[in-house]
């Protein structure tokens, strides 16, 4: 199956997040970008692809062991970027980044230990991917705008392993479905 770990915004972060998408989805040229439905705004930690099912327990185990290593921590949705010349519009991260950089080490080393063949080691950019585009895009008006945005500060309570389903109907527009498969507190609370 295919996986990743991840941080999820809760309900009302979410709530904040797509009033400034409904925003930016109003800019000239918001038509030509692929937007991302509500149901796929994570904080991606790490990425595994395809995973053997034989595999998922061992790394299931290994990221609640993670998970209870690391404390809750402060986290907002603030400011943006992009990837590829415009390829990938995203929402930045603010509070205590660092300590959701060591989040996303630590479900890294649990595949690593796991046996999941991770491919090459990319640096940790913590990012909310908002908007795809298979050209390039001068998505810079879109920076522009979140460069102004700060949702308010939720605490990271828990880390989420995540299936994804590619979309299979051919149909434009179509989404990829998300499941949390996984969940773990942080710090042990709960």
């Amino acid at each position: 199956m295919r996986l990743f770990a991840a941080v999820l915004p809760p309900a009302d972060i979410a709530d904040e997040l797509a009033a400034e998408v409904a925003r930016l989805r109003a800019l000239p040229g918001a038509d030509g970008l692929r937007w991302t439905g509500r149901p796929g705004w994570h904080f991606t930690l790490a990425f595994y692809g395809e995973v053997d099912d034989d595999l998922v327990p061992e790394l299931s185990e290994r990221l609640g062991r993670a998970a209870h290593r690391s404390a809750p921590f402060a986290l907002s949705v603030r400011g943006g970027g992009q990837f590829g010349r415009g390829r990938a519009l995203w929402a930045g991260a603010a509070g205590d980044v660092p300590a959701l950089g060591l989040l996303a080490g630590r479900a890294e080393a649990a595949a690593r230990k796991a046996g999941v063949d991770r491919g090459e080691h990319r640096r940790y950019k913590a990012h909310l991917t908002l908007a795809r585009s298979r050209d390039a895009v001068d998505v810079r008006p879109y920076v522009e705008e979140l460069d102004a945005f700060e949702g308010r500060t939720w605490t990271v309570g828990e880390l989420a392993l995540v299936r994804s389903s590619l979309p299979r109907s051919g149909v434009p527009g179509e989404q990829p479905r998300y499941e949390p498969v996984g969940r773990w507190a942080l710090g042990g609370a709960g």
